[in-house]
């Protein structure tokens, strides 16, 4: 379960079958420093095995969604024998691990990005399964600006937009509007400022009413097939249409259609 002092930078929230995970270090805009990777680590594995949840919000406190990680933190351990290089692998696998544990999850994971999401703050973005956006909420992988190429923000990046796009943001570090972000992919609706959480609340309402198991069967064949060779995915997702039509909420959606009446999905 979520610690006391994780909850002081990851708040937690239930809205009815929708979990919302908050970062919450508005002072600092939200950046991933160690502990706060960890702590939404735990909360994304916490909330994808809660029964009475479906759908996950991950979103930020204050002005900003995540700034990426905490630099601050980071050039502290310059001083380290050995100028930081152990704690700088630890942070960036903990970090990796995070992004991983949001695609593995078995529930479906919505970004609600109140503000700026810049290098691994973008990455978050990318990673989830879906993003809804402010109209005020700026993208950036910024990390060429400083001498620190965004390699780890681009392996999510590079998954979810056009190489060219991608390699754009990558190169020249600078901030992409919303609306930009909708058209190159990174998110899938624009909203008000006011209407961002709410908006992100109620397409995780919109998946709660599909089968839950369909959903799990349906993320996790998704992920596999998209790094395979096509021929490959081909038969991979056949194989899992097989075990799908076979599983009782298939055998149910299908009736009910057929009987043109609405499914009683299993429990």
């Amino acid at each position: 379960m979520i610690s006391c002092e994780e909850l002081d930078l990851l708040a937690r929230e239930n809205r009815g079958q929708v979990g919302i995970l908050t970062l919450n270090r508005p002072a600092a805009r939200n950046c991933l420093s160690e502990d706060l990777i960890a702590a939404l680590h735990r909360g994304v594995n916490d909330l994808s095995q809660d029964d009475d949840l479906r759908a996950i919000i991950i979103t930020g406190a204050g002005s900003a969604f995540s700034s990426g990680h905490d630099l601050k933190e980071l050039t502290a351990h310059r001083n380290d024998e050995d100028r930081g290089r152990a704690f700088f692998a630890k942070t960036m696998a903990a970090c990796s691990a995070m992004m991983l544990a949001i695609i593995r999850c078995p529930k479906p994971v919505i970004a609600a990005v109140n503000g700026i999401a810049t290098a691994a703050g973008c990455q978050l973005v990318a990673s989830c399964d879906l993003a809804v956006a402010s109209i005020d909420a700026r993208f950036a992988t910024p990390g060429v600006n400083i001498g620190l190429f965004c390699s780890t923000p681009m392996v999510a990046l590079s998954r979810n937009l056009s190489r060219k796009a991608a390699m754009e943001m990558l190169l020249l570090g600078e901030m992409v509007d919303a609306n930009d972000a909708r058209a190159l992919g990174l998110v899938n609706r624009v909203v008000s400022p006011d209407r961002c959480l709410n908006e992100a609340v109620e397409l995780g309402r919109m998946i709660a009413s599909k089968p839950k198991a369909t959903l799990k069967i349906g993320k996790e064949a998704f992920y596999r097939q998209i790094e395979m060779p096509i021929e490959d995915a081909y038969a991979y997702t056949s194989a899992v249409m097989v075990e799908n039509m076979l599983h009782e909420e298939a055998e149910e959606g299908i009736g009910a259609f057929l009987d043109k009446r609405p499914p009683r999905w299993p429990v």
